[in-house]
């Protein structure tokens, strides 16, 4: 079915609270303007976050380019080609279930990177981004180091991976996660960044496995994780985008959250070198319950170092030292 923008209007004009179900356009002649003026009242109209930033890329990549406004002008008053608007269809339709863009779009930039995305593999955050920087400048032994050794647990796309190699050229990283799938990626992401041969990636779960396999280089100078720490109970209240198509064991960090964290805190001393570091990013909650874990458990020899607070000002980022 084909409407023009002003019967579109008058369509939209006269939704209240019922679903708008997905308009196909088919062969439609409109603009690039228009669909995306057209996706964004549609996803709109059936609640779906974020509606013109999801239209602007959907159609962008559509096009063959990363983002609208990187469009030329004249394109904006030029009708789409029907395989275009064939798979501006198709991406809207997946956007409409609730499909993370994503996924959808199969990459996704971090930092510097491009990164290949696909279901159900962990989407990195703008926090993790900051996780980087935090852990590039409060560890000096990455500076001072010629070779420093790196791990990560829970590599998911290998973002953080991958971005610390790119800063750091020295550098060698042994990423983990428990997950095929995002061992997978992972490797496929450091193939295509051309950093494949300084990275170590390995299918393990550091709860369940003897961590012998992570000694491969020695102990290592830092630690560094985004690891699931999402309380069980929160679990419900994520997004839908979250709950339906993002892997729920990269996310749910038990009942306090930390089970992955006591993990890696319990490994620390003996994966570290004397004085090695451990970046960790939480809850808000944690950085207590980490002063109190320290408490209770001295013997590990882990002194907190300094707790950061990420952009929206809540305490996200645990740093640690082998004393």
């Amino acid at each position: 079915m084909q409407l023009s923008p002003v019967a579109l209007s008058r369509f939209f004009k006269k939704v209240t609270h019922t679903v708008v179900p997905c308009v196909r356009l088919g062969t439609s002649s409109m603009t690039t303007g228009e669909l995306v003026w057209h996706w964004q009242k549609v996803f709109e109209a059936n609640g779906v976050p974020e509606a013109r930033e999801s239209s602007e890329i959907i159609i962008s990549h559509a096009l063959g380019v990363k983002m609208f406004h990187s469009l030329p002008p004249c394109w904006a008053q030029q009708p789409v080609s029907a395989d275009q608007m064939k798979r501006i269809d198709i991406m809207g339709e997946e956007r409409l279930k609730r499909v993370p863009l994503q996924y959808i779009i199969e990459e996704w930039d971090f930092l510097d990177m491009t990164l290949r995305m696909r279901p159900p593999v962990f989407i990195p955050r703008p926090e993790t981004e900051e996780l980087v920087g935090v852990t590039l400048s409060g560890c000096s032994a990455l500076q001072s180091s010629p070779d420093p050794v790196i791990l990560e647990v829970g590599c998911g796309s290998g973002a953080v991976s991958l971005a610390l190699l790119r800063k750091l050229p020295q550098a060698r990283v042994i990423a983990v996660d428990k997950t095929e799938a995002a061992v997978s990626l992972t490797k496929e992401n450091a193939e295509r960044l051309g950093l494949h041969q300084r990275i170590r990636i390995i299918q393990h779960d550091i709860l369940t496995e003897a961590p012998n396999r992570l000694l491969e280089w020695g102990s290592v100078d830092v630690v560094v994780s985004n690891p699931p720490y999402i309380f069980t109970s929160d679990m419900s209240q994520l997004d839908p985008e979250i709950i339906k198509y993002e892997d729920h064991t990269a996310l749910d960090g038990g009942s306090d959250g930390m089970d992955v964290i006591r993990g890696i805190l319990l490994l620390a001393p003996d994966l570290l070198k004397q004085k090695g570091d451990i970046f960790l990013e939480g809850d808000p909650r944690h950085p207590d319950m980490v002063r109190q874990w320290l408490q209770n458990c001295s013997r590990e020899k882990l002194q907190l170092i300094n707790v950061v607070r990420d952009f929206c000002n809540k305490p996200r980022f645990i740093h640690l030292r082998r004393s």
